[in-house]
C-alpha cells in the first residue's frame, strides 16, 4: 500500500484531555505505523488569544512529551514547534491574500470565540487560513483530526483548489480524516457541549495527567439523567451517551455490547466500571510523560524535527513563491 504523508498538530494551551487524545492523538499513533507523519505543536495558533510567555513554553514542552507518552515514535514521524520552521508564517501570507473574509467569517468556531465580543483579534479571524499553510506546507495528503475540524479542512481544500485552478498545480489537495464511532467527547458537566480545555469547571473534562482521585471525582460527577437506563441516545440521553462514547473509544468494545453488558445496572455501577477503564488507560501515559518531560532527550527531539520539518517545507514554500512571482528567481 503507498505510503501517504500525514500532517496534523495540537495546541499548547494547557493539558491534553481525554476528547483530545480520543479525537486526534489515537489516530495519530496508529497511522505513524504504515504512513509517513509530521505532527506539530502549534504555538502560533496559541497566540490568538492572550497567553503567558512562560506558561506558553512549559505547555510546549508539555504536549512535546505527551506526544511521545502516548506513542507518538519521534523515528517513525517527525515532532517538532510550528514557530520553529518559519515557512508556516510565509505561506500563511500568500493563502491570506488568496482567502476571503466572507468564507472566514463564515466559520463556526470563529463564531463562537468572538460571540459577545465588539471587535474581535485579527488572528481569531484568521487562524483557519494559518491552519491551510500548515497543512499545504507539507504537501499532505491526509489531515487526522477531530470532526469539529470538518469546516477548516474544507476551507484549506477550497483555497489550494482555487489557487491550482488559478497559478497551476501548487498543493497537494488533502483529505480530512475523522474518527468514527464517538468521535466527539463532550463535557462531562454538560454533554451537549464538547470537551474544553477552555471550559470554567474543572470536572468538566479529564486531563491525561489526572491523578485517580480526579478522574473518580469528574465520572462520578458527570452528568446523566433521572430514568437510570443505560442506552444510548445522544439526542435524548446525552449524558449517558457521551459517557458511553468514552468506554467503547478507550476499550475498542462496540457501544451495544457495552450497553447489553450493562442491561439492568444502574448508572452508579456503569461509572464506576467506567473509572476503572480511563484510570487504567491514562495511567501508563501519566508514568511515560514523567520520565519524558525531565529528560535531555525532548529537546534533540523537537531540534531534529524541525531541521527535517524544513526540509520538506521549503521546496514547497519556492514551489509557491515561484507560481505568484515572488523574490528574484
Amino acid at each position: 500500500m503507498e505510503r501517504k504523508r500525514v500532517f496534523s498538530g495540537v495546541q499548547p494551551t494547557g493539558n491534553i484531555h481525554l476528547g483530545n487524545y480520543l479525537g486526534a492523538l489515537k489516530q495519530f499513533v496508529d497511522l505513524q505505523e504504515t504512513n509517513d507523519c509530521i505532527y506539530c505543536i502549534v504555538d502560533m495558533h496559541s497566540i490568538t488569544v492572550p497567553q503567558d510567555p512562560e506558561e506558553l513554553k512549559k505547555h510546549i514542552l508539555d504536549v512535546a512529551a505527551l506526544y511521545l507518552a502516548v506513542g507518538l515514535d519521534p523515528k517513525k514521524s517527525i515532532i517538532f514547534v510550528q514557530s520553529e520552521v518559519s515557512g508556516h508564517a510565509e505561506l500563511s501570507w500568500i493563502l491570506t491574500c488568496n482567502s476571503y473574509t466572507g468564507e472566514l467569517s463564515r466559520m463556526t468556531q470563529f463564531k463562537a470565540k468572538s460571540k459577545g465580543q465588539e471587535s474581535a483579534p485579527t488572528g481569531l479571524f484568521t487562524y483557519p487560513v494559518l491552519m491551510a499553510a500548515d497543512i499545504l506546507l507539507y504537501d499532505t495528503d491526509i489531515v487526522p483530526v477531530g470532526n469539529d475540524q470538518k469546516q477548516h479542512i474544507e476551507l484549506t481544500r477550497d483555497i489550494a483548489l482555487r489557487i491550482n485552478h488559478k497559478y497551476g498545480d501548487t498543493f497537494v489537495v488533502p483529505e480530512g480524516r475523522y474518527l468514527k464511532e464517538g468521535a466527539r467527547i463532550m463535557g462531562l458537566d454538560d454533554p451537549t457541549s464538547k470537551m474544553s480545555k477552555s471550559a470554567e469547571n474543572d470536572m468538566s473534562r479529564i486531563s491525561l495527567l489526572d491523578d485517580p482521585g480526579k478522574i473518580k471525582k469528574a465520572i462520578m460527577k458527570a452528568t446523566t439523567d433521572s430514568d437510570g437506563v443505560i442506552a444510548f441516545d445522544p439526542e435524548n440521553k446525552p449524558g449517558i451517551s457521551n459517557l458511553l462514547n468514552i468506554y467503547s473509544a478507550l476499550t475498542e468494545e462496540s457501544i451495544t455490547s457495552i450497553v447489553n453488558r450493562f442491561d439492568g445496572e444502574g448508572y452508579g455501577t456503569f461509572k464506576k466500571a467506567l473509572v476503572e477503564v480511563v484510570t487504567d488507560s491514562i495511567a501508563p501515559i501519566r508514568e511515560r510523560f514523567d520520565k519524558i518531560r525531565e529528560s535531555d532527550e525532548l529537546i534533540d527531539i523537537l531540534k531534529d524535527g524541525s531541521r527535517r520539518a524544513n526540509d520538506i517545507a521549503e521546496p514547497v514554500l519556492e514551489r509557491a513563491k515561484e507560481r505568484f512571482g515572488l523574490g528574484i528567481r
